[in-house]
């Protein structure tokens, strides 16, 4: 039968395979399921600290969270392009609960301002917005 730190070290490793972690996220996760596991198995009641902690205060602060690059969630501090889809899958949460939660403006993005720039060039060059006027004066005419 394997060890407490052997189950673990997979669980993190297993993880770790499908989410990007830092060096002291992997520690600081493998001390907590550590943590975990040897309360399991002397019986003791387990506590979930961390949802508790992280509803307490953001991650980072929303002027922080805004970045020209990147996005970070206030939730758990991770930084991405886009937030929308993160919010679904790792907290469960629509971008309307996300704001009001925070406070944040329905006019601010859930999105790095740069990869808004480079999709809006990209629409551009495509000629997107051209070719969404053609299809709906034919739509207008049709009718």
């Amino acid at each position: 039968m394997p060890t407490l730190l052997e189950m673990a070290a997979e669980i993190v490793a297993a993880h770790a395979s499908t989410t990007p972690m830092s060096k002291e996220e992997l520690l600081s996760e493998l001390a907590e399921i550590y943590k975990t596991l040897d309360a399991m198995e002397k019986g003791e009641a387990v506590i979930a600290e961390s949802s508790e902690a992280g509803q307490a205060e953001p991650a980072v602060s929303r002027k922080k969270a805004f970045g020209r690059d990147k996005i970070t969630c206030m939730l758990c501090g991770k930084e991405m392009k886009t937030l929308s889809r993160h919010l679904k899958t790792a907290h469960d949460l629509k971008p309307a609960e996300y704001r009001k939660k925070f406070d944040i403006p329905r006019t601010q993005p859930l999105a790095a301002r740069a990869y808004s720039e480079k999709r809006r060039q990209m629409a551009k060059d495509r000629g997107l917005g051209e070719n969404l006027a053609k299809a709906r004066a034919a739509r207008k005419s049709k009718k």
